[in-house]
Parts: structure tokens; C-alpha cells; sequence
């Protein structure tokens, strides 16, 4: 990541765009993808040249409003809206504060309350904090539960157990970039898009797109090797008392094979833990 945040997303954001998208004409040979400068400035009813300096990181100290007209020329949706504010400076942030990584006994006593769902904790960097037991067997066929982009795009499992990978990727690599918003200077940040840049080529390329995504909810596709296809809802929840944690909660249609097949991986991990603990003793 360079120091020029607020242009590298403007020019992600450009080049994503083409003039039919936008309801422009397309005049001339284009040596690159995307709107040229000049027809953003005229959708956003901005200067050519001062849209130029923002990109070029010259001019960094842009207005609300003229943040929220280049929001709509680029056509930004309300999660990459709120993060332009935030790499400009001009919405409220949440700045980058050491934190460790314990989880309240109260609020593992509430994820051990739902046996019934896996429920696990998570950082603005997607490391998992904390994890009840059905989401540990949920999620068994990785090689750890430690962190959702890493497992994602560099534990070999990844792209079995989510049957949806390229849309696992595309909304991991979201979630990432808008804790760069956030957080842009938090180290944990830096050393994970470091590692995964080094060793995923899938994750430089999204990466590169600078989109955005916040977690709030949304169906996901599963295939476990115990208990076959699964497809869960999660819901996403905000730890009042820890900025930037969430707790995620999956959970099934009542009644359904999915709910069935949720109930057997239980039953399945806390037979195989209890055999295990008698083994030991």
C-alpha cells in the first residue's frame, strides 16, 4: 500500500467503469481501460484539472460535497461511498487503537448459548478471535481457524469448502479494503495484504480493484467432507464494546437437510471430542 490512498481508489473506481455504463459516448481510441479523467470531471461537475491532482495525490484535502458528486460519477455503492469519505478524512472515523486479541467470557458464553449455530468472533482484519464448537467442525477441513482471507486464498481447502469461491474472494478481499479505509495504518493490516499479496496472485488482482464491502449479511454455499453441501445464512453483529470486532452467526432453515446436516457435523465433532478426551486419559 502507498501513501496515495484516496488515488488509487479513484483511478480502481475509473477504470472500472466504460462510457455506455455512465450514459456517455465514446469518442476516439482508448489506450486503457475505463472513463478517461476528463469524463469523470464532467460527471461530477468538477474541474478537470483539480480531479487530476486528486488522483495524483496533489490535492488531498477534497470537500464533502465534492466527494459525494465523484461518488455518483463512479457510481459507488454505500459501502465504497463511505470508504471515499473516509481515505479523504472528511467522515467519522475509527482510528487504529492496540487492542488485544481477548474475547469476554460473556460474550463466549453467548456464542456457546447457541449450539445450534456456529458463531465466531472476528477483527477488522478478518482474524478469528474466537469460535463456538459447531463453527470449529464447521470448519474442520481447514488446517486452522485463525483467519478468513488467509484460509480463503491460501489454505488448499479454501477452494473446496466454499463452492461460491470466486464471490468468497471478491467479498474478502472488500471487507480487507474497507479496514484499509478504517485503519490504513494498522500493522496487522500491512503484514497480512503483504502475505497474501506474496503468495496469491487471485488475491493481488482483486486486491487491485479497490472494491469495497462491508459484512452485514448474506447466504453462503458450503461443501463439508463429513456431511456434504451446506447452505447457511450469516448475520453479522457489531461488539458494542470492542470497536471493530464482530461477531458473525450462521445459521439454517429450520427444517431443512441443511439444518439436518448442521445437527449431524455436531453431533459428528463432539463424539470425536469426547472419544479423544477419553483417549488422553
Amino acid at each position: 500500500m502507498t501513501g496515495n490512498h484516496l488515488g488509487e481508489f479513484l483511478r480502481a473506481r475509473r477504470a472500472a467503469l466504460r462510457p455506455e455504463d455512465v450514459g456517455m459516448a465514446s469518442y476516439g481510441v482508448r489506450r486503457v481501460p475505463g472513463l478517461r479523467r476528463e469524463e469523470v470531471a464532467v460527471l461530477a461537475g468538477v474541474n478537470a484539472d483539480y480531479y487530476t491532482r486528486l488522483e495524483q495525490g496533489r490535492e488531498r484535502r477534497p470537500s464533502a460535497q465534492v466527494l459525494d458528486a465523484l461518488s455518483r460519477a463512479l457510481r459507488l455503492d454505500a459501502d465504497a461511498h463511505a470508504h471515499l469519505h473516509q481515505l479523504a478524512g472528511t467522515a467519522p472515523s475509527n482510528p487504529f487503537t492496540h487492542t488485544t486479541d481477548r474475547v469476554s467470557p460473556a460474550l463466549r458464553r453467548l456464542m456457546d448459548g447457541y449450539p445450534g449455530a456456529p458463531a465466531f468472533v472476528i477483527n477488522r482484519t478478518l482474524d478469528v478471535l474466537a469460535a463456538n464448537a459447531l463453527a470449529q467442525a464447521l470448519h474442520s477441513p481447514f488446517a486452522q481457524l485463525d483467519n478468513l482471507a488467509r484460509m480463503t486464498f491460501l489454505d488448499p481447502a479454501g477452494r473446496q469448502f466454499y463452492t461460491r469461491w470466486s464471490r468468497t474472494a471478491q467479498a474478502t478481499v472488500g471487507h480487507l479494503r474497507q479496514a484499509a479505509g478504517v485503519e490504513p495504518d494498522n500493522p496487522r493490516l500491512r503484514e497480512l495484504v503483504g502475505t497474501l499479496t506474496e503468495h496469491s496472485a487471485d488475491f493481488t488482482g482483486l486486491w487491485n480493484t479497490h472494491t469495497v464491502r462491508g459484512k452485514t449479511q448474506d447466504a453462503k454455499r458450503f461443501l463439508h467432507p463429513e456431511v456434504g453441501p451446506l447452505t447457511l445464512t450469516y448475520h453479522a453483529f457489531d461488539v458494542r464494546d470492542a470497536p471493530g470486532r464482530q461477531l458473525v452467526i450462521y445459521q439454517a432453515e429450520p427444517g431443512s437437510p441443511d439444518s439436518r446436516a448442521l445437527t449431524l457435523l455436531g453431533s459428528l465433532h463432539a463424539t470425536s471430542n469426547q472419544a479423544e478426551g477419553m483417549h488422553q486419559t
